[in-house]
């Protein structure tokens, strides 16, 4: 099992169809995982997909149009259920406050669960910091859908990558490696040797989810260098005019955000359910974007190897971090 790889939950939107459920999509990323937009349905499909509640940390929801977090209550119950020994984080739009405690107390159970509620305010376009560990910054942004929205990216903090020639170089070998990255620096041969002087940088690697949107300033600082982003694409462009009144986004509009984003792979979702194959999404984004994958239902795709971009700053967010359909 890859230590970092998505899920394709539900790939179908406002409703789902007898091939594609709702929307929702699990991340597992080392010991991590976080569910996105639990849709109708959410519980089962991961019982199919093998995701045990345990094994959730994190659930994000981008907005609450139904297709988006209808499935949250039977988590949340699965989740005392199964008595999961974690705090779990819960992030969403603060302005959906009303719609978490609806669904959190939809209906009786004994809830003995610890949740972590982080209601994102809205703090301009800008990406801000709604949780962090040492490892890793999951940070917001701000979309352009019909209700407050936010898309997530999971990035993961920058560091060193060991050269085995360089170690040779200067001596360094067996556990004299795990100290000098542990403490910074160690003595070799009566030398000073620094973490730098047998290493060079490495970018961590960035996972990106757009969801629910037209083209926005915020979709593009999401996408920005992303090793995986995952984006909606509701419409086929012979729909555009639609896709611009619902305020989605097409095929071409997503390929065109990876492709100007300098994105590695990108994946579509959130398939209206007027369309019976997916056919007509591949074939009109992988012209813009030819790394692109559209998939059913089930379908697991590893986060690629870091990004060739490898020394390029990833975007910082605001200065002030953070406490649907």
């Amino acid at each position: 099992m890859p230590a970092r790889e998505l899920i394709l939950l539900g790939t179908s939107s406002q409703v789902p169809t007898r091939a594609r459920g709702h929307n929702a999509m699990f991340l597992r990323w080392d010991d991590l995982g976080i569910l996105f937009d639990p849709g109708e349905g959410t519980q089962r499909q991961m019982l199919i997909a093998g995701i045990a509640a345990t094994q959730i940390t994190h659930i994000a929801i981008t907005h609450f149009h139904g297709d988006h977090c209808l499935g949250l209550g039977a988590i949340l119950q699965r989740i005392s259920l199964d008595r999961v020994p974690h705090a779990v984080q819960i992030l969403y739009p603060a302005s959906g406050q009303v719609f978490i405690e609806r669904l959190r107390y939809a209906s009786i159970y004994h809830e003995c669960s610890t949740l972590a509620l982080r209601p994102i305010a809205p703090s301009g376009n800008a990406l801000q910091e709604v949780w962090s560990n040492e490892e890793v910054q999951l940070l917001a942004a701000p979309l352009d859908h019909r209700v407050d929205c936010f898309g997530y990216r999971l990035q993961e903090r920058d560091g060193r990558r060991m050269r085995p020639d360089l170690l040779r170089e200067h001596g360094v070998v067996g556990p004299q490696v795990r100290e000098l990255i542990d403490r910074g620096q160690i003595e070799v041969a009566g030398q000073t040797v620094r973490l730098q002087d047998v290493s060079e940088p490495r970018r961590g690697q960035v996972f990106a989810l757009v969801m629910d949107t037209r083209p926005c300033p915020g979709a593009g600082r999401l996408a920005e260098a992303a090793d995986l982003l995952v984006c909606e694409a509701t419409f086929q462009s012979s729909e555009a005019q639609e896709a611009h009144d619902y305020q989605h986004m097409t095929a071409a509009q997503a390929a065109t955000l990876a492709r100007d984003a300098g994105a590695n792979t990108l994946v579509l979702t959130h398939f209206s359910q007027r369309y019976t194959t997916l056919d007509g999404f591949i074939a009109e984004a992988t012209p813009i974007f030819p790394s692109t994958i559209v998939g059913p239902d089930f379908t697991r795709v590893p986060v690629p190897p870091r990004h060739p971009h490898d020394a390029a700053p990833a975007p910082s967010p605001a200065a002030a971090p953070a406490s649907e359909s």
